[in-house]
């Protein structure tokens, strides 16, 4: 099988529920590799919900984690930030 290698970065935005402005939080790197096919098909879900892929892969990951019942906690409380 033949793959091809995707590198995603994402930068997520959160509200901050107090003061109502957006701030970027902490982002990580993603390398994988994937059949090119699903890649294809990736880039053209993407495109069509004008969205970036590593946007679209994020999107996916947490239907995924909400179907499963696997919680994904606040960057805040991941790292004990304080905003606020």
């Amino acid at each position: 099988m033949v793959c091809n290698s995707i590198h995603l970065r994402y930068n997520v935005l959160y509200i901050n529920r107090h003061k109502k402005t957006m701030a970027a939080t902490k982002t990580a790197t993603l390398n994988l590799r994937i059949d090119p096919v699903l890649k294809e098909a990736v880039r053209i879900a993407a495109m069509k919900d004008h969205r970036s892929i590593a946007n679209l892969i994020e999107i996916l990951i947490r239907q995924h984690c909400e179907e499963k019942g696997i919680p994904i906690p606040e960057q805040q409380e991941m790292f004990g930030e304080d905003n606020g």
